[in-house]
């Protein structure tokens, strides 16, 4: 599509971000260049960028406007360079975060959020959700994202959950999903399990009492250490370290001092030598290493396992009568109380690292409970492990981290992996789909258990059990974790817009997020990927860091210092706040942003507009040819020196040097020495000294404006509209400069 320049003199002598940004974008969106299959027939291979789907439980922060910054550079320079360029975007469900927000904006409204019917409740937060998320895309549109809007996808899309459900029958048919009792992470608040990286860990400093257990029909003692007292009636045995001073206790029994029952003492070099008093209390129903410690011992113990622990934090029945329906902290204190007979000493302070929920901060509970598991490590089937396919694929270069150290982080972490828990006692989200039949089997049928095994579809609801032929079922209440759904995203994604992108645009180019979400997020991507599609979903991994105030500090609401990108850019244009994000930034460390960088990248912009206004007030048009000094030349050779180590920059992601490189030589040569040196030549009464000077000037302004567009796409393009330039494109696709 070729443009039109307008007349030349007809530009204000004031820019006006808010009206220009408004109508260039809607200018791009006329044109349908962010659809790939509407560019022109130069672009031909694909470049394909996945947004990292925004929760659309609220308003972008300054953390997504530098992620929607990165990937509009990345996509721009890319399009110019006459790539095919497809950036696909969405939104997350987000799950329990999504579900936190609504419980807390249910407590403003004086409502309580577990009085209302599940089904109900679904509705009201779908309801909100769709509403953030037509405010969300608004607010990525005001930010220049160059994203194809008909493509834009939904976690909770039915085709995407159809994916979803698809990929959990392939797990469950490999022997890889299976359904068992084991320790989770569980939130009194919020009542849900977490994944394990769903739980943050505070350091602080609890007490840690010395407790004598009675040796059974003996005057002995051995001598335990524990935090926890109040959970001493779940206690089962005690596991001693083999090279202990009580392993003479081995295979002896020993008695519970709160409620006396028997419990066997057995050897594990589990046990911790430099903890406590090399005796570890066996409590497998509150301590994930007890639980191994129990399960790896159970010919040795008697005692059946039992929790003391509701789901609410508060001691049940099992606890004794003196305990029972006590918080846990005021267990603890009871149980101290009941034991002061038992202390070998003063309990000690103990500093250690206590999991708590990443949301409300309420300590994490451990529990043994029924829930839905993922083997990582493990293939049923003799085949390569999760975990194998996502390493493999790091090690053969699959996929490429930027930063490179984060390679080594990536593995390191890969090495500890365990089971993945993937359901959720929460009511936003994607439904499992897994049916149980409950009622007892006909008499003579030859199976171990009345309860027939659950039954897993690709979503497809059962008439009958496949087991007992009986048509009474129950779907399962639990949903998905949002990171099992949104770990499908790259192709799942692709696999339902209705085209043939799967097949012209998977596996996509560049996976641009945080590297805060290294492992909940990307490692998740790159196992599950590849499991379903036999290829990594990306090639190259741009992870950026966490946006800091000037201070170094962490940005939050309570310190007061955030930022809200879309505020900042009423006032100084959005053209000024990406660049405030961009230059300064690189890759996996923490940006720095605050209102005085971004108010000065606004000056910048004022700049580049005012030198413009210049150049195009002073342009004539002429037929003389251009006289060249030797100024002249030397000033387009560096230009296009310039031009390529721009070009070598975003090449190689150094997203922060391109755009400090392109800014310096804008404001210090091009305006500074370039213009100023002009401004005699351009009143000569030599005609071809003066059509060289503004050549000169018109050559370097248009070469810049196609090297800054990635970074300040409004006001380059609005430039770039009146430039006196025969058979120019729109420059959202006009051809990068060459640097031959």
């Amino acid at each position: 599509m070729e443009q039109k320049s307008d007349k030349n003199k007809d530009i204000s002598s004031n820019y006006n971000s808010q009206i220009v940004e408004s109508e260039i974008y809607k200018y791009w969106e006329n044109l349908g260049y962010f659809d790939p299959d509407k560019l022109p027939s130069r672009h031909k291979t694909p470049f394909t960028i996945i947004m990292p789907p925004p929760n659309a439980n609220g308003s972008l922060h300054i953390g997504h406007a530098l992620f929607v910054t990165l990937e509009d550079i990345m996509v721009r320079y890319q399009r110019m360079q006459g790539k095919k360029t497809l950036w696909l975007p969405g939104a997350d469900h987000a799950g329990f975060e999504t579900q936190v927000v609504y419980n807390k904006k249910l407590e403003k409204e004086g409502r309580n959020f577990w009085s209302i019917p599940r089904e109900d409740l679904y509705q009201e937060i779908k309801k909100f959700t769709l509403e953030n998320k037509t405010y969300m895309e608004n607010q990525l549109k005001k930010l220049g994202a160059s994203c194809d809007w008909s493509r834009e996808k939904f976690t909770l899309d039915e085709n995407i959950i159809k994916v979803v459900y698809e990929t959990f029958e392939k797990l469950y048919k490999d022997g890889l999903v299976y359904r068992a009792e084991k320790p989770i992470s569980w939130c009194t608040k919020h009542q849900t399990t977490l994944s394990d990286l769903e739980i943050k860990h505070e350091e602080r400093q609890d007490k840690l009492y010395y407790i004598y257990y009675d040796i059974k029909n003996s005057s002995e003692k051995i001598l335990v250490a524990t935090t926890r007292p109040e959970t001493i009636p779940a206690d089962v045995a005690i596991a001693v370290h083999p090279k202990s001073k009580w392993k003479k206790f081995i295979g002896q029994t020993a008695i519970n001092p709160l409620n006396k029952n028997d419990l066997a003492i057995i050897s594990d070099d589990n046990v911790d030598l430099n903890f406590g008093t090399g005796a570890l209390k066996i409590t497998p129903n509150h301590d994930p290493l007890d639980f191994e410690i129990y399960q790896k011992n159970r010919d040795k113990i008697s005692a059946a396992s039992i929790s003391v622990i509701d789901q609410f934090g508060k001691m049940n029945a099992s606890a004794g009568t003196e305990l029972v329906g006590l918080k846990v902290k005021e267990a603890r204190e009871k149980s101290i109380e009941l034991l002061k007979d038992k202390f070998s000493k003063e309990p000690e302070d103990y500093k250690h690292q206590v999991a708590v929920c990443y949301k409300c901060g309420t300590t994490i509970e451990p529990r043994v409970m029924s829930q839905w598991f993922i083997k990582m490590t493990e293939f049923a089937q003799g085949k390569k492990s999760l975990r194998d396919l996502a390493t493999e694929a790091v090690k053969k270069k699959e996929v490429i981290f930027i930063p490179k150290r984060m390679e080594k982080i990536f593995m390191h972490w890969m090495k500890d992996l365990r089971d993945w828990n993937i359901s959720r006692q929460i009511v936003w989200g994607i439904r499992m789909p897994v049916w149980y039949c409950r009622k007892s089997l006909p008499a003579g049928r030859q199976v171990k258990t009345q309860d027939c095994p659950p039954i897993v579809t690709n979503g497809e609801t059962p008439n009958k059990c496949p087991h007992c032929r009986e048509i009474e079922l129950e779907q399962e209440k639990d949903v998905f974790d949002t990171w099992f759904s949104s770990g499908q995203w790259p192709f799942a994604t692709l696999m339902t817009t209705g085209k043939d992108d799967f097949k012209n645009f998977y596996p996509t180019d560049v996976m641009e997020t945080g590297w805060d979400i290294l492992f909940f997020w990307v490692a998740r991507m790159v196992m599950l990927g590849k499991y379903v599609t036999g290829k990594a979903p990306f090639k190259t991994v741009y992870l950026h860091g966490l946006v800091r105030d000037k201070e170094r500090q962490k940005m939050s609401k309570s310190k007061g210092n955030v930022i809200n990108p879309l505020e900042v850019a009423e006032i100084y244009g959005t053209d000024a706040v990406r660049m405030a994000l961009i230059v300064g930034t690189t890759a996996g460390n923490d940006p720095i942003i605050s209102e005085d960088k971004i108010r000065g990248y606004r000056n910048f912009v004022t700049k580049i507009w005012n030198a413009s206004r210049f150049v195009l007030m002073n342009y004539k048009e002429t037929k003389t040819k251009p006289k060249f000094t030797t100024e002249d030349k030397k000033n387009l050779k560096e230009l296009k020196g310039v031009s390529k180590k721009i070009t070598k920059y975003l090449d190689n992601f150094d997203f922060n040097h391109a755009a400090e490189t392109a800014y310096h030589y804008f404001w210090h040569t091009f305006a500074d020495k370039i213009i100023e040196a002009s401004k005699t030549r351009l009143n000569s009464e030599n005609e071809a000294d003066r059509v060289a000077a503004q050549e000169v000037l018109i050559e370097t302004l248009s070469t810049l404006m196609k090297l800054l567009h990635p970074f300040i796409p409004f006001v380059t393009e609005e430039i770039w509209k009146k430039l006196p330039i025969k058979n120019k494109l729109p420059l959202i696709i006009e051809n990068w400069p060459n640097n031959k």
